[in-house]
């Protein structure tokens, strides 16, 4: 996925009302940019860091400027904008080296109701009816290691309930996480925040939902997803 516009660099004052960002930008102006972020952003969040910004000149936009990414330690970014990750993963899901579990699902379908259940599933794979539900992962990493969620996710919970039930069904069901940094090496669940959503995956997985991670490397220019990540349950 590339930007359509080079970024705008900045650094970050607050982020606050879980929309709102405060950001000092490098050419001086002082402004509040949109967060696409509802997580707590935990280790992405801080007051100081430096960020990335895109702009837009779309009639009718509150706020212009959009936060995309932020520097950690040692010049690490990391794609704060959980709105990029559906199309990041779609990109994936069309390669058969990277996702091969969906290589004979067939097309994409986005944004799709499941029948007589309470979810829009972010894909289904046109061929084989199969529902596929997207996470984005930015939590803060040790040795490593990524979590999710980084809030308790009851929304979270609820659809690795639906996607129990369609492979319980037959239906099948897969669950994508997508860690936008590039020191991921592995995926777990985030027990210590949201145990109940560690256990819904668990049970997800044990009942044949297929559970994968891919990580993808933000940079000046664009996002783009290179390697798979396991996820350890």
């Amino acid at each position: 996925m590339e930007y359509q516009a080079p970024l705008i660099a900045g650094t970050l004052q607050r982020r606050y009302k879980r929309f709102l960002a405060d950001i000092s930008l490098d050419s001086g102006e002082s402004i509040t940019a949109h967060c696409p972020n509802t997580g707590s952003m935990l280790g992405c969040a801080e007051p100081g860091m430096r960020v990335w910004v895109s702009h837009t000149d779309r009639r009718g936009r509150k706020y212009a400027h959009t936060w995309e990414q932020v520097e950690l330690r040692g010049g690490l970014r990391v794609g704060i904008h959980t709105g990029r990750t559906n199309r990041l993963v779609a990109e994936a899901l069309l390669d058969p080296a990277l996702i091969p579990e969906v290589a004979d699902g067939g097309s994409l379908r986005a944004e799709v109701n499941v029948p007589d259940e309470p979810m829009r599933a972010d894909f289904q794979l046109e061929g084989d009816g199969r529902f596929i539900e997207v996470k984005n992962v930015t939590a803060a990493v040790e040795a490593g290691v990524a979590v999710f969620p980084d809030a308790p996710s009851s929304r979270g919970v609820r659809h690795l309930e639906v996607l129990q039930r369609l492979a319980e069904r037959g239906t099948g069901g897969m669950l994508v996480f997508c860690a936008q940094r590039s020191d991921v090496s592995e995926i777990r669940p985030a027990d210590a925040i949201d145990p109940a959503y560690g256990r819904a995956l668990r049970s997800a997985q044990h009942a044949g939902v297929a559970v994968i991670g891919v990580g993808a490397s933000p940079d000046a220019t664009g996002i783009r997803v290179n390697r798979r990540i396991p996820v350890v349950t």
